[in-house]
């Protein structure tokens, strides 16, 4: 058994890694590359296919979450509050310093309908923006609720997944005409770009990592099972989800971002055929140096993640802003991918040197795969 717990840890956390590994380079194009270089040429359409890592985190944060020790209703309040605060230190770090700074370009300022000099409410406007930390912060409020009730009775998740999925096409964009309130409503199923992950639809991402994890320790931890699941679920997600889409894109894919019910069964079901897809190359390959590296960024996902915007988002004033032709796109994404990482690696000697730990072995690091 302990074998098959160490493959599943594996697992997850390569399925998580990876996706990390590749932020950075979606993140550079997003913000650099031009309409053509983002739409139509073959590199947007390569990243695009490719780069649909949220739901692969939020299924990831969802099993792992019925395995943690510490998923009591108080503690999941507070992890949620506290990943919320650093999703809006984020935006204040990725936006308002380098617009106090004068490092970003007009062409920016534009894209949102906007003129200099930025007001304190475009300010607030930008810190407010919600992305995937917010996301999930909110969400782990929520998972405390449901994990006190659902912990023995895994296809409750299922249940309030479905009513989750359906009932947000009729409350999506709903506000009640006060600016504090509607904030909130936003942040729940808003459907306008101040809010880029609203919880509904996203939750039911994580509530279908729950269900995997619930079935996961339900069957002594047998990962093969639990995967093969994956694999049967995501088959059939896919093609309902992707039969849906085909029918009427419009309504079930919209945009990545605000998914119709089609879209969401989709994207499912694609994420749950790459856990799947992530455990055969572990059995295939084993562990080595790539696979410990994406085993590095599943454990340092959340400062992965805030680095590499603050970077882009600070380089705009040098760069400029979504003008890039392939080629450049393709070496501001290298480049922004090794500076993050260079960042990263910075931060854990300061760390270590502060804390006073010993460093750790490359053997304390890597879980191996019998």
């Amino acid at each position: 058994m302990g074998n098959l717990s160490k493959k599943r840890i594996e697992a997850i956390d390569l399925a998580r890694g990876i996706g990390v590994f590749f932020i950075p380079m979606a993140h550079t194009l997003l913000i650099y590359g031009s309409s053509y270089t983002q739409e139509e040429s073959w590199l947007g359409l390569v990243v695009h296919f490719f780069g649909k890592w949220a739901g692969v985190f939020l299924i990831a944060m969802g099993f792992s979450y019925t395995l943690s020790r510490n998923n009591s209703v108080i503690n999941s309040i507070k992890r949620g509050v506290l990943l919320m605060l650093v999703g809006y230190l984020m935006n204040f770090l990725k936006f308002i310093m380098p617009i106090l700074l004068g490092l970003i370009p007009d062409s920016f300022i534009h894209a949102y309908g906007w003129e200099r000099p930025i007001g304190l409410d475009k300010m607030v406007y930008l810190i407010l923006t919600g992305d995937i930390l917010q996301l999930a912060g909110v969400c782990l409020i929520f998972m405390g609720i449901i994990h006190k009730y659902s912990q023995k009775y895994k296809y409750l998740v299922v249940y309030i997944a479905a009513t989750v999925l359906i009932l947000t096409e009729f409350v999506r964009g709903t506000r009640a005409g006060i600016p504090a309130l509607d904030y909130i409503l936003d942040l729940l199923w808003g459907k306008d770009w101040n809010i880029y992950f609203a919880v509904f639809p996203w939750f039911v991402f994580i509530l279908v990592g729950m269900f995997f994890g619930y079935y996961f320790k339900e069957n002594e931890k047998n990962v093969q099972k639990t995967f093969k699941l994956m694999l049967l679920a995501g088959a059939v997600t896919f093609i309902i989800g992707g039969a849906l889409c085909l029918q009427n894109y419009e309504f079930h894919m919209r945009d990545y971002f605000h998914t119709g019910i089609g879209g969401v069964v989709y994207l499912i079901g694609c994420n749950l055929l790459f856990f799947w897809l992530s455990l055969f190359i572990l059995k295939k390959f084993k562990s080595n140096r790539v696979t410990d590296l994406f085993f590095y960024c599943s454990r340092k996902i959340t400062s992965i993640y805030v680095i590499q915007w603050v970077l882009i988002c600070w380089s705009m004033g040098f760069v400029g802003y979504h003008n890039k032709d392939i080629t450049t796109s393709l070496i501001l994404m290298v480049l922004f991918t090794i500076g993050t990482f260079l960042v990263q690696k910075i931060i854990d000697v300061i760390m270590e040197k502060v804390s006073f730990k010993p460093k750790k072995t490359s053997k304390e690091i890597t879980v191996k795969v019998s």
